[in-house]
């Protein structure tokens, strides 16, 4: 705890970017609701730091922001369990088996892309065509020696897209009429102080768990699942107040705009052109899974549409917040994609290298 409360030591912490960032992001988010856009606070942040980045703007949202931020996103989301819903997680099984064989293949497909319109070297086409896990694949790369900025500019570039897609794509597909609407649950100063307590409270033991599990996104995960053990046991019946929510996703939203900060324009182009062309192909292969699997199951083509969006799991799952779908049916489905994509990306990396030693031997 002294290490991290260390690193916010105002030697140490850009004050003056995070701060600039942020009111850049707020600027954006009150944009979007004005203009009743969707998710106004995540994607008018994102768009607003975006192009303050593009034209050089002092503006950084450090790392060490982001687990708070993600603490708080996942005591939400593990809130979004019920004790009824425990029952129905069986009738998932047939969506999340056909989740596994679509991260396999858009996987492969991903890899191929990069390799020939990109021209990049194997282990970057590797982890860079992984449909998720920004942070684990840019760290498994470096250890492969990939070239780590990119994978990292790819997934942020694959997430931005997504996001500022996915709702409009709802609306044509999911035919849900999206606004501009921020409120998604009480105010702060209706819901009573323990609520707080649970809050925060849970969140602190998640992160804990997250680490000692070491889980993939100890931050998210681990309060998630912390706060879905105490919603689905019925210990508690708590909620985050929409304004923890809305800042939030104006943090996280800022943040995802200003991963560009510092990066040529030109080498932003090229990503964005390659991230546009594998995103395009996501979108498409998820969609069409998408009416596939609805026709096999009673689930919702909105809810299934969220769930095989390949966005991150932090911020499809804030959708599916904001737009009242069933969030733990699709943090289920993001939750099973991550895990899947670390391991098997982890295992297949570890089979490459032995093959790639043995040949060399030999």
């Amino acid at each position: 705890m002294r290490s991290f409360l260390n690193q916010f030591a105002p030697g140490k912490f850009p004050y003056r970017k995070f701060l600039l960032a942020l009111a850049i992001g707020f600027i954006g988010g009150c944009v979007f609701l004005y203009l009743h856009l969707p998710l106004p606070w995540m994607l008018g942040s994102l768009v607003a730091c975006l192009l303050a980045s593009l034209f050089n703007a002092p503006v950084g949202v450090p790392g060490i922001v982001r687990p708070p931020m993600l603490m708080l996103v996942g005591v939400v989301l593990g809130s979004g369990f019920t004790p009824q819903m425990a029952s129905s997680m069986i009738d998932w099984l047939p969506s999340l088996c056909f989740l596994l064989v679509f991260v396999i293949f858009t996987s492969a497909c991903c890899y191929v892309y990069f390799r020939r319109a990109g021209g990049f070297d194997h282990w970057t086409a590797f982890f860079s065509g992984m449909p998720g896990g920004l942070v684990e694949m840019t760290a498994l790369g470096e250890v492969y020696g990939a070239n780590t900025r990119t994978i990292a500019l790819i997934h942020s570039s694959r997430i931005m897209l997504v996001v500022l897609t996915l709702p409009f794509l709802l609306s044509v597909v999911g035919g849900q009429t999206l606004t501009g609407a921020t409120r998604s649950g009480a105010s702060i100063f209706e819901t009573p102080l323990s609520g707080e307590f649970w809050l925060f409270g849970t969140g602190i033991v998640g992160m804990v768990l997250g680490r000692l599990l070491s889980l993939p996104s100890p931050f998210l995960m681990g309060p998630m699942l912390v706060s879905a053990v105490i919603h689905i046991t019925g210990v508690s019946e708590f909620h985050a107040s929409w304004e923890i929510v809305a800042f939030a996703q104006l943090v996280l939203g800022s943040a995802l705009g200003c991963s560009f900060a510092g990066v040529k324009k030109a080498d932003i182009l090229h990503i964005l052109r390659l991230s546009i062309g594998s995103t395009v192909f996501l979108v498409a292969a998820s969609t069409g899974c998408v009416l596939l699997v609805s026709h096999l199951m009673d689930a919702s083509i909105l809810s299934l549409l969220l769930s095989y969006s390949p966005g991150g799991l932090t911020e499809t799952s804030l959708m599916a917040l904001s737009l009242h779908v069933d969030v733990a049916f699709v943090a289920t489905h993001h939750v099973l994609r991550v895990f899947f994509v670390t391991v098997s990306a982890t295992l297949l990396a570890r089979f490459l290298r032995r093959t790639q030693l043995s040949a060399t031997d030999a």
